[in-house]
């Protein structure tokens, strides 16, 4: 008997073994952003559904990159990070494919998104990060990226014009910026607000519900906003290879349960007053207490001065761009955006 108690605490003691004390999950924005808030609940479910023995903390802010988002894909390849909560903007320097969701007016609603996302060309990307190194769970957001500023209205190209405008170190960004006229100037985040309170920028392109509101950027004088949706911003939950390949099969199944949890959730977040009402509706449903269900009135309400752009006025700023994206087409691979213009076609 003494000898089968010895045996069963040895196996498990193997069994426990296996997992570390604690699994570092990276994401470069603060606790209080629906990108931050979806971070935490996946560690949460992911404790819960592998009974305890993965425990994630989340690291926000760049904690882990030093400030330089565009690392965190190599940091988790090289497995500094367990896991991620990671920008599709952010890891285009080293995912060319995943400038598909950076190419400028390509995607025009959440529902051709979501097509992409779930169809060939999502398949596509994904397979492309296992290749790399990164085990993909499943596509979170950040939503639509919308542009602010401190000194006038854009409603034309011509508005843009000499506006410095700060963007992501993703060169697509700076190649769409200066094709409209503007003066892009690349930043990590970390920079930017101080940027922006000491007028070295004049404005940046972000979501709203993501950044612009929890950061509240109109108190550092970003009194204008131009509705556009000119580019999406997904984020994708995933796993370094290195540590996915630890988990034995039935941790892998809970963990990437928890990730698609989780992804509903926090998309759900991202899109609460920007879509048809499914995302708010789906809140309210789970009980969550949604404190801005208008985020375009509350914005009005804090003084910003909102320009929504009809489908003629986008159209002109599409036209500006019509040469990046046919550069960047190229750049990203023909396959890929075919199988993405067909996935949107299905939505339509």
């Amino acid at each position: 008997m003494k000898r089968w108690l010895v045996g069963v605490l040895v196996v498990l003691g193997l069994a426990l073994a296996q997992f570390k004390a604690e699994y570092k999950l990276s994401v470069v924005v603060g606790p209080n952003t629906a990108w931050g808030m979806g971070a935490q609940r996946f560690a949460d479910l992911v404790r819960e559904k592998t009974g305890g023995r993965v425990n994630i903390k989340v690291y926000y802010s760049g904690q882990l990159f030093a400030g330089q988002q565009t690392n965190e894909f190599q940091l988790l390849r090289t497995g500094v990070a367990d896991f991620a909560l990671g920008s599709t903007i952010n890891w285009s320097p080293q995912v060319k494919e995943l400038n598909l969701f950076n190419l400028p007016f390509f995607f025009p609603s959440y529902k051709e998104l979501d097509a992409v996302e779930e169809g060939q060309a999502g398949k596509a990307i994904f397979q492309r990060l296992r290749q790399l190194g990164v085990e993909p769970l499943a596509w979170g957001e950040n939503g639509y990226r919308q542009l602010t500023n401190s000194k006038r209205p854009v409603r034309t190209p011509e508005d843009l014009a000499g506006l410095k405008i700060r963007v992501v170190g993703a060169p697509i960004f700076i190649d769409t910026f200066r094709a409209l006229g503007a003066n892009p100037t690349s930043m990590n985040w970390a920079e930017v607000l101080t940027a922006l309170q000491q007028g070295v920028i004049d404005g940046q392109e972000n979501p709203i519900v993501g950044v612009i509101i929890p950061y509240k950027l109109w108190e550092l004088g970003q009194r204008y906003l131009t509705l556009w949706n000119y580019a999406i911003d997904p984020v994708i939950f995933a796993a370094s290879a290195a540590t996915w390949r630890t988990f034995p099969p039935e941790v892998q199944k809970a963990v990437q349960e928890a990730a698609l949890e989780a992804a509903r959730y926090q998309k759900a977040l991202a899109r609460v007053g920007t879509d048809d009402g499914a995302a708010l509706r789906y809140l309210n449903a789970l009980g969550v207490k949604v404190e801005i269900p208008d985020p375009i009135a509350y914005l009005e309400a804090q003084g910003v001065q909102v320009t929504a752009l009809t489908p003629a006025e986008i159209g002109r700023f599409r036209e500006r761009v019509s040469g990046v994206v046919q550069r960047w087409m190229a750049e990203i691979g023909s396959t890929l955006v075919v199988q993405a213009e067909a996935d949107k076609k299905r939505a339509r």
